[in-house]
């Protein structure tokens, strides 16, 4: 039986970019609400990422000024939910779209790039790694999308206990699905927040380029029918465990 996410998607099978709009504005770790912005690049605006090449794939871009100067302190293996609201402005009252439309449909990824300081302007020529996804649970007929907006917009996950200590970007992204039939039609909503890690260890993840880890080929990035899905891989690499 389909479930009420999927029923809702075939009477709104035509949502539109609009409605699947979504922002990543904040940050709990460890359950403590870090504050809208604060250590988060926040777009200003809702529109999503379209072009896999462009270095606004990295952190998005036109960021709320002044972009903040925290560096959020996360001790290695802490949990840590990325916050997602349908604006910019994060929650503004009831909006049946907040925190995402559930016509949205897609997963969701979570990457880390150790940099020298996660308040650097240049995001280019990082090397990422996954440490974690969200994609298509079969059993539950739910989505990575599904389950964001069951949480309220947080995407919750770990940061590896064994990552070595260190300021880095973490990149958090919602992959809308529901228009990539063909490619281009993946719809990209992502932010990066700074943080340092702690107590971390000596572990040396693999890692990939953003740009350049998402071709049109890439499985997952196109879907024939996101509301009739049997499997489905999460574009990109595995992710990285301790």
């Amino acid at each position: 039986m389909k479930s009420t996410f999927a029923k809702l998607a075939s009477v709104a099978i035509l949502a539109s970019s609009v409605s699947a709009k979504t922002v990543f504005s904040a940050m709990n770790i460890n359950g403590v609400y870090q504050g809208l912005y604060n250590g988060v690049r926040t777009p200003s605006s809702d529109n999503a990422i379209l072009d896999i090449t462009s270095d606004n794939l990295i952190c998005n871009s036109g960021f709320i000024q002044p972009v903040s100067s925290t560096v959020l302190t996360v001790p290695a293996g802490s949990s840590v939910s990325a916050i997602f609201h349908h604006t910019s402005a994060g929650y503004t009252g009831p909006d049946p779209a907040d925190p995402i439309d559930p016509t949205n449909k897609g997963p969701l990824t979570a990457y880390l790039a150790a940099v020298p300081s996660a308040t650097q302007t240049d995001v280019t020529g990082l090397k990422w790694f996954k440490i974690w996804e969200d994609g298509f649970n079969t059993a539950a007929d739910q989505w990575g999308s599904d389950r964001l907006y069951i949480n309220g917009g947080n995407a919750t996950f770990t940061i590896p206990s064994c990552i070595p200590s260190g300021q880095y970007l973490l990149r958090v992204e919602d992959i809308a699905l529901q228009m990539a039939q063909s490619s281009p039609g993946a719809q990209f909503y992502l932010s990066c927040a700074q943080i340092e890690v702690t107590g971390g260890g000596s572990a040396k993840p693999a890692t990939v380029s953003i740009p350049g880890v998402y071709t049109p080929d890439t499985p997952g990035i196109t879907i024939a029918n996101v509301y009739n899905v049997d499997t489905y891989t999460v574009p990109g690499p595995a992710p990285f465990t301790c």
